[in-house]
């Protein structure tokens, strides 16, 4: 299916693209490797200590090629990016992060996969993370177990996109690139962070969490994240196109409701939680590396109209922004993870940023 490109329009030193992109069809891609490291007495944001903290990962492609680091969004895993409206648009051969020529280390974050989280043991007892604990467990697993120096590009969406803001300024002379996408670079708040409160204490004053100690899910749990879901993903246009009537409505609301969640509920709010303090807005002068915040125009959680990202990205030196127009084909804040949306531009962008590797 063939989309037209719209407009384009400068915004200072950002470029704001509005676009949407030919649709090609997905290709396969190397097989995937799993694996996990344990970091040793891993010292948390607010004092705590662990002493030791299993770090999942997969990865794509040629241990010898460009390495590439690529992030999940929140209660996600490095599964969640192996699609293929994601990974099969991205890592084939001839497509923009081709397995041939690149090392793709994609990290389940700290609570999330197989890597250490509430529900292997401690429930609340588990140290209360941060999105900067999962940067500084990200670090640790590449420069200590996997030998990289240097990193070509680091890619995320939602939760990852507001991880790799802070992954830019906190090492800014570790990559080359870094591609922030469905995210701000401004603390918490409006109704991103009211919606993720509801979550929090939606399950926090269920009777049946038990303080944590629950032996069945709390029922409070899938209904917060369904609602959750609708409220802020999927786009106006997009759910309007699913459930055009009451009828329709009603059908994808109860499909979802009994459809399968094996989530835990101690893991989703700590997920969920880890945002609380996330503000990378003071930093963003110290970002060398080229960036290109990707975001969508019907983003619920993220909405242009605040014009944050425009004020935003002036403060990079090498930022760009390209926005994607909300159209009955989008999804809203779940977009980004359809990468036939961006990745022509990408591809044009990251071949013109000069390769620094050491």
């Amino acid at each position: 299916m063939i989309f037209r490109l719209s407009r384009i329009a400068r915004l200072g030193c950002g470029l704001l693209l509005g676009l949407t992109v030919l649709s090609g069809n997905a290709a396969d891609f190397p097989t995937p490797r799993e694996g996990h490291w344990v970091a040793r007495d891993f010292r948390f944001q607010n004092g705590e200590v662990l002493p030791e903290l299993r770090l999942a990962y997969t990865t794509v492609g040629d241990p010898n090629g460009e390495p590439v680091l690529i992030l999940h969004g929140t209660t996600g895993s490095a599964g969640s990016l192996l699609t293929p409206d994601f990974a099969g648009e991205l890592f084939g051969p001839g497509q923009p992060l081709d397995a041939a020529k690149h090392f793709i280390i994609l990290p389940d974050a700290i609570g999330t996969g197989a890597s250490s989280k509430p529900s292997d043991g401690l429930r609340t007892a588990f140290p209360h993370y941060n999105y900067d604990d999962m940067v500084t467990a990200q670090y640790r697993l590449l420069t200590e177990h996997l030998g990289v120096r240097h990193l070509r590009l680091v890619l995320g969406n939602s939760m990852g996109g507001m991880q790799t803001w802070i992954w830019a300024q906190k090492y800014p002379g570790f990559m080359d690139a870094a591609v922030p996408m469905a995210s701000l670079p401004t603390e918490m708040s409006g109704r991103n962070w009211m919606m993720r409160r509801l979550i929090i204490d939606s399950i926090r004053s269920d009777p049946a969490w038990k303080n944590g100690q629950y032996t069945e899910q709390p029922p409070s749990l899938r209904l917060a994240s369904v609602f959750f879901a609708i409220g802020t993903n999927g786009g106006d246009q997009g759910l309007y196109k699913l459930a055009p009537s009451r009828e329709k409505a009603d059908a994808v609301l109860d499909q979802r409701l009994k459809a399968p969640f094996r989530g835990d509920a101690n893991d989703h709010l700590y997920q969920w939680e880890a945002s609380r303090d996330y503000n990378p807005s003071a930093g963003l002068e110290r970002i060398e590396a080229a960036l290109l915040a990707i975001n969508s125009a019907d983003d619920e959680r993220n909405p242009p109209a605040l014009g944050v990202l425009e004020r935003e990205i002036r403060r990079v030196k090498n930022g760009r922004a390209l926005l994607i127009p909300g159209q009955p084909d989008t999804f809203g804040h779940g977009t980004v993870a359809r990468a036939r949306f961006w990745k022509q531009e990408f591809e044009a962008w990251l071949r013109a940023v000069p390769s620094n590797a050491r």
